[in-house]
């Protein structure tokens, strides 16, 4: 007790980067003049760089790096004997990790790689992962016989996370991890339905396996389920923050992945909403992306109609001049040469024969002994041809293979909806495996968003309205000062040209102090060269991947850091930190969890061990079967 607050303690096995240590910070209860809060003792990874982010973000030194693997599984996971100064963690070591005293609340979300359905069965039923998914029960049992040998009592609320596909890829765990709580005197509860979007309220839809476990004896009354919210939509989420590739205001991991130019251009073509499937529905040979030259490029002028201005630069492809016709003076020349280049119909007279000895001939598939096989593909349900010295430009020796099993995972190329909740933030959340994308409608400028923003006032016009956020940013805070004869320097909003030398380059260089604009030929890349570029979707929106610090707030972590920087991971790359980000509890979520499970607990002080409430019954007390009356 500590000024009115009551702490109950909290430990969390497999914590990462600090998801729910975040949550259950937050979380706060009032209940019979006592306000309930959690007290983080530790949260154990085997990561270093998780450990050292989740201080980052929780703003605690209570990160513990341990690994909970018994000597078998770390054999098995990493292929080889551990070093020699590695040791199994033993219960003393679990007991010193929690600070000598028994956690109130013990929250675990061991590794579930093994467990997703992302991973192919066969991958998933191997040793390897067989190993890592065991941490479900190893981690426990280090945890009870650490509560049990030394402090001689066992935490009150037990909760474990992971994927919903363990209960069918992990049903023996499941088996073996209900036995062991009920051993130790617990209700359980094991569902694959929760939805934490709903229970923190989150932009995306995360449906998640929760086992939540009730020591009777120490929590007789009933655990309520946390009031569902309804969710946001992506947009409500990311709409308020920085734009894309700002990394002054959002931090580094902010920036825009640079794509190539061929995956720029699916995501232009699916509908907001959709996946790679919907390419197959693209009408591709009606759709272009193209540089749309000035009027004139390859124009043919009509022969009665006038000329349009002769220019410098008038030729075939040129984008300003017509430098074509349409000449209808068939007879070239005196002698009346009127076939050239003619090409004759088969089914018509010829010609008088002269110049003209070329024919559209129907019998090009007709050409006896002359490779009537030539690029021939072959189907996989027939007999193959004669198999000859020949090549493939001349022989049937390419064959239609069904044996092809590569499959795309649903959402792969998925553009999410502004005005929809975002898809669950997985650990391979990239635009190839997940709906990494979102067709982002803020190109122009945001309607109701400081339409004065940068706004120069006349001097003749009223002043626009006053308000506590006036600055130039935000109110027509300038005022064109008649008074004032200034002109721009030479060179200002300068476009220089591409096959010309630059000119000098300046200590206040840009494009309002010297010519620092460039006209760039080079309007659409190669498909495989890698860039950030903006095309307008058919909707007209931007489709356009989701920065890793955008995932981090659809998974509700705080905007900044405790230290004031954009959120941001440490000594980690992208990809790594969108595993860390994508494996992560939603801290809102967890808070909301906390919460109903320090009601739990302040009620069991209380010795209120019944009371009424709308909300539905997480964990119940059991109900034992009567025994039959005989008669």
């Amino acid at each position: 007790m500590h000024q009115n607050i009551l702490y109950k303690t909290a430990a969390v096995l497999f914590g990462g980067i600090g998801g729910e240590s975040a949550g259950l910070i937050r979380s706060q209860v009032e209940y019979g003049g006592k306000v309930y809060r959690f007290k983080l003792l530790c949260s154990i990874d085997s990561d270093p760089v998780a450990c050292k982010n989740h201080d980052l973000i929780t703003g605690e030194k209570t990160a513990v790096v341990m690994d909970l693997f018994r000597r078998w599984q770390y054999v098995a996971w990493h292929g080889h004997e551990p070093p020699e100064d590695w040791r199994e963690v033993t219960p003393w070591d679990m007991w010193v990790a929690f600070g000598y005293q028994v956690p109130f609340f013990l929250f675990t979300s061991p590794p579930c790689k093994g467990l997703s359905g992302l991973l192919p069965n066969e991958k998933a039923a191997s040793n390897k992962y067989q190993a890592l998914n065991y941490l479900t029960v190893s981690g426990l049992e280090l945890a009870f016989q650490a509560c049990d040998e030394y402090g001689g009592s066992l935490p009150a609320i037990i909760q474990l996370e992971n994927v919903p596909r363990i209960n069918t890829r992990g049903k023996p765990l499941l088996k073996q991890i209900r036995k062991l709580l009920e051993k130790y005197g617990y209700v359980v509860s094991m569902r694959a339905d929760h939805n934490l979007g709903e229970i923190g309220g989150l932009g995306q839809n995360r449906v998640r396996f929760l086992i939540l476990a009730r020591h009777e004896a120490q929590i007789p009354n009933f655990v309520y389920y946390p009031e569902k919210k309804p969710l946001r939509t992506i947009g409500d989420v990311i709409g308020p923050l920085p734009a894309p590739g700002d990394t002054e205001a959002g931090g580094p991991l902010h920036r825009l992945p640079k794509l190539q130019w061929k995956t720029w251009m699916r995501l232009a073509l699916i509908p907001a909403g959709g996946d790679w499937r919907d390419l197959n529905k693209v009408d591709y040979e009606n759709l272009r992306v193209i540089h749309e030259p000035r009027r004139g490029a390859y124009e043919v002028a009509d022969w009665n109609d006038s000329s349009r201005a002769v220019t410098s630069t008038a030729g075939p492809g040129r984008s300003n001049g017509v430098t074509a016709v349409s000449d209808p003076r068939l007879q070239i020349g005196s002698d009346g040469k009127t076939n050239l280049l003619r090409v004759q119909p088969a089914d018509c007279p010829a010609v008088c024969v002269t110049g003209a000895t070329c024919v559209s001939d129907p019998k090009l598939q007709e050409r006896a002994s002359r490779h009537p096989a030539a690029y021939r593909i072959v189907s996989a349900d027939e007999a193959a041809p004669c198999v000859t010295g020949t090549r493939l430009g001349s022989g049937a020796i390419a064959v239609a293979d069904p044996r092809v099993n590569t499959k795309l995972h649903p959402d792969s190329y998925g553009v999410q909806d502004w005005n929809e909740s975002a898809k669950t933030v997985r650990s391979a959340n990239r635009i190839m495996q997940a709906a990494g994308s979102i067709s982002d409608p803020r190109i122009a400028d945001r309607p109701g968003r400081y339409t004065d923003k940068f706004r120069m006032q006349a001097a003749g016009e009223p002043a626009g309205t006053v308000t506590g956020v006036t600055d130039v940013q935000s109110g027509a805070q300038l005022v064109a000062d008649p008074s004032i004869k200034s002109a721009p320097r030479a060179d200002t909003l300068g476009v220089q040209n591409w096959e010309k030398t630059a000119k000098t380059v300046i200590g206040s260089m840009d494009v309002h102090a010297g010519a620092a604009a460039v006209a760039d030929p080079r309007i659409i890349p190669s498909d495989n060269e890698a860039g950030v570029w903006m095309i307008i979707a058919q909707d007209g929106t931007w489709h356009r991947p989701l920065t890793t610090y955008e995932l981090a707030m659809l998974q509700s972590f705080p905007t900044h850091l405790p230290d004031g920087r954009p959120f941001q991971l440490e000594g980690c790359s992208d990809a790594k930190a969108r595993e860390y980000i994508g494996n992560a509890v939603p801290r809102n979520a967890a808070e909301q969890m906390g919460n109903v499970i320090l009601t739990a607990a302040a009620q069991a002080e209380a010795g209120e061990f019944f009371t009424l409430s709308w909300d539905p019954v997480w964990v119940a007390p059991e109900e034992k079967q009567q025994p039959a009356l005989i008669h």
